[in-house]
C-alpha cells in the first residue's frame, strides 16, 4: 500500500521545529554541560588505573569533606544527600559536591549583595514596625524576626486588595500601568512572549518613549526557554533597561543554582503587584498545559510598597554594580487608607537566615485554631514536618493543598512521599482537581497570612532569592482563607482509603527520591 504523502507546509514546520530544538540556548547549554560531565567522568577513570596515587588523595580528600559537612551548620536534610553521594561515589561524589554543593566558593560570586537600606526610605516615611508590634503583641516576634534579620519593616497607611486568580491581577496590571508616570520595575522569574507579555510590553514601549523610566530584571535560566537568543536587545532598543539575573553559563558550577524566583512589579513607588504570577499565558489560562491554573496575587497600595521597591533595587544594583543614591526618587508619594499591617519580606540563599521557613514555622506555631496551606510543590525538612504535626496533633485544623496535575512528575511524587506521615498526624492533605495549583499561600486563623512566591520545598528555602508578603489583621487574610476554602471544595482529599490504595512501587520509589529532595 503506498503510504500517503505528508504533505509540504507538515515537513517544513517539523523541519523547523527540529531546528528550533537542537540550536536553542537551552539545547546547546544542556549539552555542553553534559559534555563536560562525562568528560570529567572519563578523567577519573582514567585516574583509577594510571593515577593511583592521585585517585587515592582525592578518596582521602572525600574522607575530609564529609567530616566538614557533618560540622558545617546546614540543615541536615541538605547535608545527608550529598554525604551518601560522595561514600557511594568516592571521589567522583566529592568533585561533583564541590561543584554544586552548597559551597563558600560556589557561594563567593553573589555573596556580595547587601540588603539596600530601608532607614534611607524612612527619612521621608516612618515605618509601622513599633506600632504593629505594640498593638498586636502575637505578631511581635514575626515582625520584628522580619524587621531585624531582613530589614524589611511593617506599615500601615496601605490598601490592599488579592486576586484569586492570574487573569484577575493582569487586567489590574493593564490599567495601572497605563497610569504609570514616574517609573516602572518589573523583576520576573519567567517571561514569555504571548497575549500577556506582548499587552504588557507594548504599554512599557510607550511609556518608555515617553521618557518613563522603565527597568525589567528576568532570571536567565527561567526565561532560557521562553525568550530567544538575544531578547535583551531588542528591549534595549525600545529604551528599557534590563539585567539578565545571574546569567547562565553551561559550566560545571552551583551558583547558577541560586535563581530570582521574585515576581515584583512596582508602579510609581505607590502601587505594587506580587504573588505567584508570572508573566506567561498559562498563567493567566489563555494557554492551557497543565488544565486550570490556579494562582494568586496581591496589589498594595500606598506606604507598604517600599519593601518591593528596596527588594528590586537591591538586586538590581548588585546586577549592574551601582548603588541608587537618590532613593527620594523612587518614594511613595501617597498614603492609602489602612488595610491592617502590611509587610513585605525577601528571602536569599546567601546568607544563614531562612527567613520564608522561619516565617512559615512562627505562623504554624502561634496558631490557635486552624492553619491552611497552599503549594504547587511539598518537599520538608525535618523542622518543618515536626511543625505541622505537632500543630495537627494539638488540635489546630491543618490543611494543605497540592496540585492534581503535575508540571514535574518526579517532584510531584516526591510531594506524595510525604502525605503519609502527615496524614496519620492529623494533616489533612487535598489534590486540585481541576489542574495545576501554583499559588504560594499560609493563612493562619482569621488574624494572619502570607502570599508569595515561596514553595514548600528545600529550592524556595534554601537556593532562590524568594518574596512574600504578610498580612496581619487584613481584610487580605479572610480573602485568603475563603479562597483556599473554595480551593479545597474542587480539590479530592487524600484519605486512608487512598493511601491504600496507592501502589508500594510508587511509595518506595518515592521515599528513595525525598532522600535526595534538597537536590531536585
Amino acid at each position: 500500500m503506498k503510504r500517503p504523502e505528508i504533505p509540504q507546509e507538515t515537513r517544513r514546520r517539523v523541519k523547523k521545529s527540529v531546528f528550533s530544538f537542537l540550536f536553542n540556548r537551552l539545547t546547546i547549554s544542556a549539552f555542553l554541560v553534559i559534555l563536560q560531565f562525562f568528560f570529567l567522568l572519563y578523567v577519573l577513570v582514567a585516574m583509577r588505573g594510571r593515577m593511583i596515587y592521585l585517585y587515592k588523595a582525592l578518596q582521602i580528600v572525600s574522607g575530609f569533606v564529609i567530616i566538614w559537612l557533618v560540622r558545617k551548620p546546614d540543615n541536615p536534610a541538605y547535608k545527608i544527600p550529598w554525604i551518601i553521594i560522595i561514600m557511594a561515589f568516592s571521589p567522583f561524589g566529592t568533585l561533583f559536591y564541590l561543584l554544586w554543593g552548597n559551597t563558600p566558593f560556589n557561594r563567593a560570586r553573589l555573596v556580595k549583595i547587601k540588603p539596600l537600606q530601608l532607614d534611607r526610605f524612612e527619612q521621608f516615611c516612618a515605618s509601622d514596625t513599633r506600632s504593629l508590634c505594640t498593638s498586636l503583641p502575637r505578631f511581635r516576634r514575626n515582625c520584628e524576626y522580619l524587621h531585624n534579620i531582613a530589614e524589611m519593616p511593617a506599615w500601615k497607611n496601605t490598601a490592599v486588595e488579592f486576586f484569586p486568580l492570574g487573569e484577575y491581577m493582569f487586567q489590574s496590571m493593564l490599567t495601572e500601568l497605563k497610569k504609570a508616570q514616574r517609573f516602572i520595575f518589573m523583576e520576573y522569574f519567567i517571561i514569555e512572549p504571548g497575549m500577556m507579555w506582548d499587552s504588557i510590553l507594548e504599554i512599557l514601549r510607550e511609556k518608555a518613549a515617553a521618557g518613563v523610566e522603565v527597568r525589567i530584571m528576568y532570571d536567565d535560566v527561567g526565561c532560557m526557554s521562553t525568550l530567544p537568543m538575544g531578547y535583551h536587545k531588542k528591549l534595549k532598543a525600545m529604551g528599557i533597561h534590563v539585567v539578565r539575573f545571574n546569567r547562565f553559563l553551561p559550566t560545571l558550577n552551583t551558583y547558577l543554582n541560586y535563581r530570582d524566583h521574585r515576581k515584583i512589579c512596582v508602579i510609581d513607588g505607590n502601587i505594587g503587584y506580587t504573588g505567584g504570577i508570572n508573566l506567561a499565558d498559562e498563567y493567566i489560562n489563555e494557554k492551557e498545559r497543565f488544565g486550570h491554573w490556579k494562582d494568586t496575587g496581591v496589589k498594595l497600595t500606598g506606604s507598604g510598597v517600599v519593601n518591593l521597591t528596596a527588594l528590586f533595587l537591591q538586586l538590581w544594583d548588585f546586577s549592574v554594580g551601582t548603588q541608587t543614591q537618590d532613593i527620594h526618587d523612587y518614594s511613595p508619594t501617597i498614603q492609602a487608607p489602612s488595610d491592617g499591617y502590611v509587610q513585605a519580606f525577601a528571602d536569599s540563599p546567601l546568607d544563614n537566615f531562612n527567613v520564608s521557613e522561619i516565617v512559615f514555622m512562627n505562623i504554624i506555631s502561634s496558631a490557635t485554631k486552624s492553619v491552611y496551606i497552599t503549594t504547587p510543590y511539598l518537599t520538608l525538612d525535618n523542622e518543618m514536618i515536626i511543625a505541622l504535626c505537632t500543630a495537627a496533633q494539638s488540635g489546630i485544623d491543618v490543611r494543605i493543598v497540592t496540585p492534581g496535575i503535575p508540571d514535574k512528575k518526579t517532584v510531584y511524587a516526591v510531594t506524595r512521599s510525604y502525605y503519609r506521615q502527615l496524614i496519620e498526624s492529623g494533616v489533612r492533605i487535598y489534590e486540585y482537581t481541576p489542574g495545576f495549583l501554583h499559588e504560594k499561600m499560609i493563612v493562619a486563623d482569621h488574624d494572619i497570612a502570607v502570599v508569595g512566591t515561596i514553595n514548600m520545598d528545600f529550592r524556595s528555602f534554601y537556593l532562590h532569592f524568594e518574596c512574600g508578603t504578610v498580612f496581619y489583621r487584613s481584610s487580605v487574610v479572610d480573602k485568603v482563607r475563603d479562597d483556599i476554602l473554595e480551593t479545597i471544595g474542587k480539590s479530592q482529599e487524600i484519605d486512608e482509603q487512598w493511601l491504600k490504595s496507592y501502589p508500594w512501587i510508587k511509595s518506595i520509589g518515592a521515599s528513595l527520591l525525598s532522600l535526595f529532595a534538597p537536590l531536585l
